[in-house]
Formats: structure tokens, C-alpha cells, sequence
């Protein structure tokens, strides 16, 4: 196993007390540690990392106890991974005993034994994470890299230590995490690339991945969704064969279809253009995109295929795929167990985001602005984020327009909304207020008086004030057989 010595410049980053106090307890415990894995290649990258990963050549746990007394830090065990945590001074640092590891093909659940530093590094999911910094007395800091890990951090490699059929068939979780590493790395500087025999290797074992809980995939497209440049990561997964098995809604997308001579865009490349341009936008007006907001762009159009229609004369139409899609999103979410809110919130801007455009397209009216806002709500402002990056058109011509009758939308929006305050509408008339003026008990007519009351409202026949709404009420109270009393 080679060690070479510590590399120039990486000082700083070994220069932290807790690495002297793990060097320290090594030497009293005649055990060897060593730093590993994601904190060693942040390290080469410049980049800045509070999570550390400690590997013992013994007990995990026993050496954290150690530790644990020497700094005076709480202990978490984790008895059934082998694993224990503390924090200290602003690190998290997690032990573990050096282990090797054998899988049934069934699970994804390893069978741990004890083992070696070199045996712990074989079972890392990718070269550039097998790397290892000495904390011993005699070569602290030197690395150990038996993999080439350096050299292909170097080279923008994603490689796999061992025959990536093995690594990814005992861990299919580990193909996800080679395309949001190659997406999470990439900068433009530098863009990091899945070797070859792994993309081969990823198409066989594609299948794996129905062994994977849903949350753990849910996981890593979380991760790839809150990279700088998500579409890479979709385009990674479709080029490996595994879009269609995590979403298969988006790999529906792809293609063109042609007909008399006339296609439609390919909506998946048009998807990820838009996941990108909200990305971006976010970054440029300093909002960044939330993961939610994302989610929405990358689901935005997952109602074209079931809606895709072809009219002579008129060509290539996806009428209704917006409420197609919204109706799909509830699916989708509970399928990955997503959180019900952030459904709840990305079914909304699927289903609304034609809205705006279409509202730039007939003529900006009060009343239309008042639903858009009575719908959208606290999304209102995402929702017109949404809308801006689905301007995807190469057209400049097009685009220019498009954008000078959305930015009137947007001046609108402001217009009405300060004047009627209808975001978040909360109706001027309440149940109780209705029943104590009339006397009577719960109906369905007090439902009645305040539907009326609100699309008088969002029409503009009255103002989003009690006065105007109680005045309504009572004039509108003859035909529903009302008395005050």
C-alpha cells in the first residue's frame, strides 16, 4: 500500500486540534487512524468541509469513546452500523472500524467483518473517495492512495476502486451517487465524467435499483437537483439507462415525434433547459431556486405525452397537460415519500404555469390578474420564476416579445396586489358572521353568500373590504330568502 508524503499546501487543513487529539489517542490505544473519504478529497479541491470521517484499524466505537473523553464531547453510538459521532469545535466527526464487507444479491445491506485500512478502501463506492490522510505519529498527514484517486481527481475521473459490475451490484445506490458526483464536482473550469466501462457497467445494472428504498433515491435526486447544473445529472442518468427507473415521468419526455412533416420540441431537453434557467436566475438575482421550486420546473411538463394530439392544419397540440400533470405530481411524491407540503406546493405551480404566459398572450385584465393571484398565493412570486425560465424559445425575435408582455404581467401583479391585497384571499364575510345576521344555523347557504361574495371580489364589482362585502350580502339576502334579525 503506498504512502507518499503529505502533499504542499494541505497543511491548513490538517491543522485542526481534533487531528492531534485523534493522533494522540492512536498512539495510547496502539491502534491505527486515519482521515478518509470525502473530508480528504474536499482537501485537494479547495473546497471547505466540516464533516470528517475517521477509520480505526480496531473499534469504532471504543476509539470514539477515547476521543469523547480527551475533548469532553457528547458521544453518539450507532451500535447496529458500527459507527459513533461528536462534534467539536464546529466539526462533525464519525468513527468507524476499518471493515470489509461481502453482499447478498438481494440487499443492499452488507455482511460487515473486521478488516484492514486497504480492505475499507476496496469497499469505497469511488476512487476519489478511497483516499486517506495518516493521522499516525511517524507520517501523520501522508496520504494513502492505492487507487490512484489523486490522479483521477486530477483528471476529472469518476472511476470505481474495484470491477464497477461488483461495486454497483452489491450497492446499486452507488450508480446515483457517480452521476451527482460528476454533476456536484463539474465546474466550468473542469467538468468530471463517469468513465466508460461504469457507464457500460450502470446500463447492465440498472435493474438494481428496484432493490433501493424510495427514500434513499429520493435522497440522491434531491442532492442532484440542488447541484449549480441539475440538467447534467438527468442527461447522466438517461445516458446510464437508470431515468427509467427512478423517473420515469421524465424520461417519457424524450424524442420527437413527426408528423406531415411538422414535430413538436423534444420536451425533455426543453425540461432540463428550463431546470437550468431557474437554477440560474436564482443565482444571478440572488434568490437561490429552493429545492421545491426545482422540482417544479424539472415536473412542469409531465403531461405532454399522455396529452400530445396531432391537428391537421394546426400541428402538434398538448392541450390540458398542465392539469394532467398536476394530477400526476401527488403519485410521484408518495411513490419517492416526499413530504406532503412540498407536494402540495409543486402541484400548484405545475398546474398554474401556463397561467402568466397566458394572461401576456389575451390582454392583461384586473379580474385575471385577481385569480392568478387568488390561486398562486405565497407562490406567487416562484410561480412568475417558473413562468420566466419556460421562455425557452431560440427565436430571438419571439423571446423579446414574450418577455416584454410578461414583464407587464409582472407590473400588474404589483398593481392589483396592492391595491385589493388578494394574495392569500381571506374572505370579508365569515360563516358565524352570516349566521348571527340571519339567524340561522350551518347551511349550504351560507357557502352560497360567501362564493358570491368572492367572485365579486376577484371581478372587481366590489372591494376586498367588509363595508363593500357586507353590502353585497345584504342585497343579494332577498333572493336567498333572508331576514335580518
Amino acid at each position: 500500500m503506498p504512502k507518499n508524503d503529505m502533499p504542499a499546501g494541505l497543511e491548513q487543513y490538517l491543522d485542526r486540534e481534533i487531528f492531534s487529539i485523534v493522533s494522540d489517542v492512536a498512539a495510547s490505544e496502539c491502534v491505527n487512524a486515519y482521515v478518509i473519504g470525502g473530508y480528504v478529497r474536499d482537501c485537494f479541491l479547495g473546497l471547505p468541509c466540516n464533516d470528517i470521517d475517521i477509520v480505526v484499524e480496531g473499534s469504532g466505537l471504543d476509539f470514539a469513546r477515547a476521543v469523547g473523553e480527551k475533548t469532553g464531547s457528547y458521544v453518539s453510538y450507532f451500535k447496529n452500523f458500527g459507527t459513533a459521532m461528536l462534534h467539536f469545535k464546529g466539526d462533525e466527526i464519525e468513527f468507524v472500524g476499518a471493515r470489509r464487507e461481502s453482499y447478498r444479491r438481494e440487499s443492499r445491506k452488507p455482511i460487515v467483518e473486521n478488516g484492514s485500512l486497504e480492505d475499507d478502501q476496496k469497499r469505497r463506492d469511488f476512487t476519489i473517495n478511497a483516499m486517506a490522510f495518516s493521522l499516525q505519529k511517524e507520517d501523520f498527514g501522508s496520504l494513502v492512495d492505492p487507487f490512484g484517486g489523486i490522479r483521477d481527481l486530477r483528471d476529472g475521473i469518476i472511476r470505481t476502486p474495484l470491477d464497477p459490475d461488483t461495486t454497483y451490484s452489491d450497492d446499486p445506490l452507488r450508480m446515483l451517487r457517480a452521476v451527482r458526483f460528476a454533476t456536484r464536482l463539474s465546474s466550468p473550469e473542469q467538468k468530471f465524467v463517469i468513465v466508460p466501462e461504469s457507464m457500460d457497467s450502470m446500463r447492465r445494472m440498472a435493474q438494481r435499483l428496484e432493490i433501493l428504498s424510495k427514500e434513499r433515491i429520493a435522497e440522491e435526486l434531491n442532492k442532484m437537483l440542488m447541484t449549480s447544473r441539475p440538467s447534467m445529472a438527468f442527461r447522466l442518468l438517461d445516458e446510464a439507462g437508470l431515468l427509467k427507473y427512478v423517473l420515469p415521468c421524465i424520461s417519457e419526455l424524450k424524442g420527437v415525434e413527426t408528423m406531415d412533416g411538422r414535430g413538436h420540441k423534444d420536451n425533455f431537453e426543453h425540461t432540463l433547459c428550463v431546470l437550468d434557467n431557474v437554477v440560474a436566475a436564482g443565482e444571478t438575482e440572488g434568490v437561490p431556486a429552493g429545492l421545491w421550486l426545482r422540482w417544479a420546473a424539472l415536473l412542469h411538463d409531465i403531461g405532454k405525452p399522455s396529452t400530445r394530439k396531432f391537428v391537421s392544419g394546426t400541428g402538434w397540440t398538448f392541450h390540458g397537460h398542465e392539469i394532467m400533470g398536476s394530477k400526476m405530481v401527488p403519485g410521484i411524491f408518495n411513490s419517492l415519500k416526499l413530504p406532503l407540503d412540498a407536494m402540495k406546493y409543486v402541484k400548484k405551480l405545475v398546474w398554474l404555469h401556463l397561467r402568466p404566459i397566458s394572461l401576456a398572450d389575451d390582454g392583461v385584465t384586473d379580474s385575471a390578474v385577481r385569480r392568478l393571484l387568488f390561486d398562486a398565493g405565497d407562490q406567487t412570486d416562484d410561480l412568475m420564476r417558473l413562468c420566466n425560465a419556460d421562455v425557452t424559445s431560440k427565436n430571438p425575435a419571439k423571446v423579446a416579445k414574450v418577455r416584454s408582455n410578461f414583464a407587464l404581467v409582472k407590473t400588474k401583479l404589483m398593481e392589483v396586489e396592492e391595491k385589493d391585497k388578494i394574495r392569500n384571499f381571506k374572505n370579508p364575510i365569515t360563516g358565524e358572521y352570516v349566521m348571527a345576521t340571519y339567524g340561522i344555523g350551518p347551511c349550504d347557504t351560507i357557502g352560497k353568500i360567501k362564493e358570491a361574495v368572492k367572485e365579486a371580489v376577484l371581478n372587481g364589482e366590489i372591494g376586498n373590504n367588509f363595508e363593500e362585502a357586507d353590502a353585497f350580502m345584504r342585497k343579494m339576502a332577498p333572493e336567498l330568502n333572508l331576514t335580518e334579525v
